[in-house]
């Protein structure tokens, strides 16, 4: 009785040591997001700082956007990990491709968290569901068409957001046999520019297009501008982000065809991606690996009522 009673009081011994072992203090955060000069991603950085200035009012906080560049995003991540960053929150340039880096970070001690876009091999993944923004964006152009009529896909930057997106919305039209799918491959680069000149030769290539479901605001704003400088009318937008651009255009009666988009919180999400990163920095698992947050729809009608990504919460 007397070996089994040492050993018992000494993992009692252990546990209390390891139970009174202090929290790990988040002193710096590395953010390497898509573009900061997109205002989704600002909102983000945002969000990050906010929440990581709760666990501790004096984190440093290093915020950068790689511009879509995956070697510039693994570069960033280089220059965490020399820097010795506790916390890297990404939202990846692809999601399978940065699993070496997120591999070489996790490797150092430091904690990997994805944020908008799944990235495999992160310690924890916070994302709108994007395949539920697809699907209410187009779900809405539908019901606008009453079941019928010629749409657009106009695709993004191949990362897991969008082809979540892309994959909600087919997934809809599919289910009208009157909707016909013009094109659903072209890259309207995630912002104003690109969606402009994607749309201006779907304008020259299609003479009835009755509506466009676009990937990201900024690019339904740019083909909306595209298709108003063509003199050309009658075609509903819709997309996803609920940004403060798309808020202006629902009030603006002079981009009367940009109508809808599924809204996302990435302040709300990056501080939760935060919260997510803390735990698993303090030896705790997420109860959710992956966490969803639900999209809303935000239109012409109900944008009066919409609180958008201004207003921090």
């Amino acid at each position: 009785m007397f070996i089994p009673k040492l050993w018992t009081v000494s993992a009692i011994a252990v546990v209390l040591s390891t139970a009174a072992a202090p929290a790990k203090e988040l002193k710096t955060i590395g953010v390497s997001l898509g573009s900061m000069g997109n205002p989704f991603f600002v909102a983000l950085a945002k969000g990050a700082e906010d929440e990581a200035k709760k666990t501790n009012p004096n984190v440093k906080v290093l915020a950068f956007g790689y511009d879509y560049d995956i070697g510039k995003q693994f570069t960033q991540i280089d220059n965490f990990i020399a820097a010795g960053v506790d916390l890297i929150l990404m939202n990846p340039a692809d999601p399978h491709a940065v699993g070496p880096a997120i591999r070489k970070a996790q490797a150092a001690g430091i904690v990997v968290v994805a944020v908008d876009t799944f990235a495999e091999g992160a310690d924890a993944v916070v994302e709108t569901n994007n395949t539920q923004a697809g699907e209410i964006s187009c779900q809405f152009i539908v019901d606008k068409l009453a079941g019928k009529g010629n749409v657009i896909i106009e695709n993004g930057p191949q990362v897991s957001s969008v082809i979540e997106r892309v994959k909600g919305c087919k997934s809809i039209l599919a289910k009208s046999p009157d909707i016909k799918s013009l094109s659903d491959d072209q890259d309207g680069k995630g912002s104003r520019d690109g969606g402009m000149n994607v749309m201006q030769g779907y304008l020259t290539r299609f003479d009835k297009i009755d509506a466009v479901f676009a990937i990201n605001d900024p690019q339904a704003i740019g083909s909306d501008l595209a298709a108003r400088q063509q003199g050309r009318s009658g075609i509903v937008f819709a997309a996803v982000d609920g940004a403060p651009d798309i808020e202006a255009a629902l009030k603006d009666p002079k981009a009367a065809m940009v109508e809808a988009s599924a809204s996302q919180n990435p302040y709300k999400m990056a501080r939760h991606a935060v919260a997510a990163g803390v735990e698993v920095l303090n030896g705790r698992k997420p109860e959710k690996p992956v966490e969803l947050l639900d999209a809303g729809l935000v239109t012409r009608d109900n944008v009066k009522d919409y609180i958008g990504w201004a207003t921090l919460r």
